[in-house]
């Protein structure tokens, strides 16, 4: 088809990146950086969240590796964030959210935490002089506080002094935690770190989907038994949704195939069910997510029949799949998937980029604008990555990959 692998699709995929990076530039203040309002100006009152700031230090660091000026800077000021308005000093970790006057939200939670670990072993990966100090004390946090050897998994959260945890366990957080794990074994080459997120893979993704008929299930008792009914009076909520998030079913799908190359990478054999539960796992996303309800986009979820429950249209959904389709194409060279990647490109042409660099964040079922769960354009972290992973192997991950000199290779 002259997509993937086309030299002349990678140049287009390459405009992309930096109209994203330049529109994230905007994102930048005394606190961090601020979630962007659809002109990508950072949101007047609202405090500099944690898992923005750390998903545009990530994003700047593969800027940096892409020898793109003016983003080291911005890496830089990040980690001067984490390490000065962010951090607790008397319990350690980070906070959520930070406004003029202090912490604006203390409790300490996985989701945000995982990006730090990403953001640090990313900027180490683009030589950044903070980058190595930041993963260290990211990895020890992790470490002590949420991973748990006996669950195999990460807890959700804790109070501000780390002394009392959550009783619901999510899978989310887990998720974002393999996406960090795996990068921080690539950049330290401590293989512990990819056998952690090969746990949490193969709970969630043989274990808990394989059981749902891979409709992840994404929340949890303390005990991992499943709660189906979870947020059923707030359907939409940003993180914790009701039903199953059609979108994680594709970055389970890349991140399953992620760590399986990896392990090949190390001559250790991967198990055999794992290319199965990628395929399945993308098959499910396409069937039950894609234009099931009367026009083209994704549904944001689905009940645990597969009937679609929140029917807007989220950007990062599609660039998900974008990325699903292209590390499956690229381990099977099978044309369906290539298909499916233009299929999905061509949407987010015609109804999410408004122009370079400025995706809108939500449509309606019928793709007008909307901002239910998401007002304005807060961050540009999914759609960098989807313009990226088609030219990068499927592993390492994206800032090692490029730190090794992979694009395009």
């Amino acid at each position: 088809m002259g997509w993937l692998g086309g030299a002349a699709h990678a140049r287009w995929l390459e405009r992309e990146t930096d109209a994203l990076l330049t529109f994230a530039r905007g994102a930048a203040t005394d606190l961090g950086f601020g979630y962007l309002d659809d002109a990508g100006r950072p949101l007047p009152g609202r405090p500099a969240e944690l898992w923005i700031t750390c998903r545009m230090i990530h994003v700047f660091s593969l800027g940096t590796l892409l020898g793109r000026p003016g983003c080291a800077p911005l890496v830089d000021h990040g980690l001067a964030a984490l390490e000065g308005v962010f951090a607790d000093r008397e319990h350690d970790g980070w906070f959520a959210a930070v406004g003029p006057d202090g912490p604006a939200e203390t409790r300490k939670e996985a989701y945000p935490h995982a990006f730090v670990l990403l953001a640090a072993a990313s900027a180490t990966a683009a030589g950044r002089p903070r980058g190595a100090e930041t993963l260290t004390h990211a990895q020890d946090v992790s470490t002590r506080h949420f991973w748990r050897e006996d669950e195999g998994m990460v807890v959700e959260g804790y109070d501000r002094g780390f002394a009392a945890a959550e009783d619901y366990r999510g899978v989310n957080a887990n998720m974002h935690t393999v996406e960090a794990y795996l990068a921080v074994a690539d950049v330290t080459g401590d293989d512990g770190w990819l056998d952690r997120a090969l746990r949490i893979v193969r709970r969630v993704v043989d274990g808990f989907a394989r059981e749902a008929s891979w409709r992840v299930p994404e929340h949890f008792t303390r005990g991992w038994t499943p709660l189906p009914d979870y947020n059923r009076e707030d359907p939409a909520h940003p993180f914790r949704p009701f039903g199953a998030t059609v979108g994680h079913w594709f970055e389970w799908a890349r991140l399953t195939l992620q760590a399986a190359d990896a392990l090949r990478r190390r001559d250790r054999e991967p198990g055999a069910w794992m290319l199965d539960a990628a395929r399945e796992l993308f098959a499910a996303g396409a069937r039950e997510g894609w234009a099931v309800d009367g026009a083209d986009g994704f549904v944001y979820t689905v009940d645990f029949d597969g009937r679609p429950v929140i029917r807007e249209r989220m950007h990062w959904v599609v660039a998900e799949a974008i990325g699903a389709a292209a590390a499956l194409h690229a381990v099977t060279g099978e044309p369906e998937y290539e298909r499916w990647y233009a299929t999905w490109w061509d949407y987010a042409a015609a109804h999410l980029i408004e122009a370079p660099g400025a995706w809108r964040h939500e449509l309606s079922p019928t793709n007008g604008p909307s901002a239910k769960t998401w007002t304005g354009k807060p961050d540009v972290y999914h759609a960098v990555q989807a313009t990226l992973l088609p030219r990068l192997p499927v592993s390492p991950a994206l800032a090692p990959a490029l730190a090794a000199g992979l694009l395009d290779a």
